[in-house]
């Protein structure tokens, strides 16, 4: 499955920097001015995993392929953009497919690198685009509301939808984001998200962009700021320093590592990022593991396996037959598919088997 994070944030806070890190690529320009940016950059990043390094030195396999992300950087947005200013509603149509937000906020002080607002407060730049968020989400219900009053009088499900629709524009005009609404598993709402893909009722991660030498600072108060705001929301925060984690793209992994030990951090920001996002949109990792190729597949958190399998091919979902399953720690405590099945640790699951995370499978099936 695809899955796709868009980065957001202010002008000049970071993102295009943040971008360039995570794809390990200087394609996306960054200058100290407002909307460098203009038309999105996008790139899919795999998907850091240690477990297939592990795998394929029992395997040797061709070739190794991580699961994906699709990153999306996008024009800054800046105040009353949900009315045009800035590049306005082109930012906003650029994020309603990500399945959920990267805001980059700006925890550093530097006198020569503008800020759009004059000012370095992290918790009102995020209440900028958090409000115009919000208010995009509104125009777009408005206008829904406008065709459920007209449908109506001529069709049966319409009132019901309309009342789903104008309690959520109640809760909207609250200033209350959508990923709190309190109908969001009725069946009107669902397919309300499912036509209009709200904004506010995509997941958050919050990616405080400090100064090199703050990336173990505990007193830098924009940081602590931002991680309150952030607690209170029940999202999460990573500390990264764009700047730093672009200065690692030429480093081969293990100068990335010893560097990243001397900082006392077993993992780079940008690794966080990523694994975060899994966390966060509730998804996990199953594998296949081949002569041809090791590879992990993406899928949500509760996935059944034909499910898992339909991800690999359409034909493997329709025509399933079992899942012949292995942990992925006993496929290492065994040395590979052969010892492990005959330690029995290989079972035999069907169509009602739920996948769980590091899972080593091969699917049986007939068309």
């Amino acid at each position: 499955m695809g899955l796709s994070v868009g980065i957001i944030g202010l002008p000049n806070v970071g993102k295009s920097t943040t971008f360039n890190a995570l794809t390990k690529t200087q394609n996306a320009q960054s200058a100290n001015y407002p909307f460098c940016t203009i038309e999105p950059n996008k790139a899919i990043v795999p998907v850091p995993d240690a477990r297939l390094n592990e795998l394929s030195k029992i395997v040797n396999p061709q070739k190794i392929l991580h699961s994906t992300i699709e990153f999306v950087d996008i024009a800054g947005l800046v105040r009353g953009a949900s009315k045009g200013e800035g590049l306005g509603n082109q930012f906003l149509s650029n994020i309603k497919e990500a399945d959920a937000l990267l805001h980059i906020v700006r925890c550093f002080e530097d006198s020569n690198i503008t800020h759009v607002e004059g000012r370095i407060d992290p918790i009102d730049d995020v209440k900028i685009i958090e409000l115009e968020l919000l208010f995009a989400d509104l125009a777009t219900l408005e206008k829904r509301i406008l065709r459920l009053q007209k449908a109506s009088k001529s069709s049966k499900d319409s009132p019901k939808m309309l009342e789903l629709a104008l309690k959520l524009k109640s809760h909207l005009e609250s200033n209350l984001p959508i990923r709190i609404f309190s109908d969001r598993e009725s069946a009107e709402f669902r397919e309300l998200e499912r036509d209009l893909r709200f904004l506010t009722n995509k997941e958050i991660i919050y990616g405080a962009n400090v100064a090199e030498e703050d990336i173990n600072n505990a007193n830098n108060q924009n940081l602590t700021k931002l991680r309150e705001y952030a607690s209170a929301q029940n999202s999460e925060v990573i500390t990264i320093s764009a700047k730093l984690e672009e200065d690692m793209i030429d480093m081969s992994e293990a100068e990335k590592r010893e560097f990243l030990e001397s900082l006392g951090a077993s993992e780079s920001g940008l690794e966080q990022i990523i694994r975060t996002s899994f966390k966060k949109l509730n998804l996990i990792s199953y594998f296949t593991a081949g002569v041809k190729e090791v590879r992990s597949w993406t899928i949500p958190n509760g996935a059944s396996a034909p499910n898992a399998a339909g991800v690999i091919h359409n034909d493997f979902e329709k025509g399933f037959i079992k899942a012949e399953i292995i942990a992925y720690d006993d496929f290492i405590k065994y040395g590979g598919e052969a010892k492990a099945k005959e330690a029995g640790a290989m079972r035999i699951e069907g169509k009602e088997y739920i996948m769980k995370d590091g899972d080593v499978a091969h699917f049986r099936f007939n068309v």
